[in-house]
């Protein structure tokens, strides 16, 4: 059975990084952007990290630039952006896509995990997926849903 642990996923200077680095912790893998009106979730993703990652929680964070390209920027420039106005310090990864032949097999694999309203497809930034300490996904989330509204569920897997 495949888990978030079989998957290698490029880190900002573009080298392999290996998802097994997470094992036995609760994820929330986000695809994101610094350009959208939904970034001021990253000010939430941080709440929910500086809450819960001594528990051994983290937010995955995968820049996108699929949606309007509202993340042209460098890794560098994500960073600084990310840095300067939320005060993020989770893991960062190099840009991802999330849908279309390109898609990442990381999300080819959550968008089969867990359908959203539009089926196998990511509908836009912020789309939120819960794994479990064993590699599962538990729940998707809608780009609407605020990071506050998955306390809850985050505590359960804690």
């Amino acid at each position: 059975m495949t888990t978030l642990y079989d998957f290698t996923v490029k880190s900002q200077d573009e080298t392999d990084f290996s998802l097994r680095h997470f094992t036995d912790k609760v994820l929330l893998v986000v695809n994101t952007a610094t350009g959208c009106g939904l970034t001021p979730q990253y000010e939430g993703l941080q709440a929910l990290y500086d809450q819960f990652q001594d528990k051994g929680f983290e937010v995955l964070d995968f820049p996108c630039n699929q949606f309007k390209q509202q993340s042209p920027g460098t890794a560098e420039e994500i960073n600084t952006f990310c840095s300067l106005n939320y005060n993020t310090t989770f893991p960062r990864f190099a840009k991802i896509e999330v849908n279309g032949t390109a898609a990442h097999p990381l999300y080819q694999w959550l968008k089969t995990e867990k359908k959203g309203t539009l089926g196998k497809v990511i509908e836009w930034n912020f789309t939120k997926f819960l794994i479990d300490r064993e590699g599962n996904v538990v729940k998707r989330f809608a780009p609407t849903t605020t990071p506050e509204k998955l306390i809850a569920e985050i505590e359960k897997l804690l």
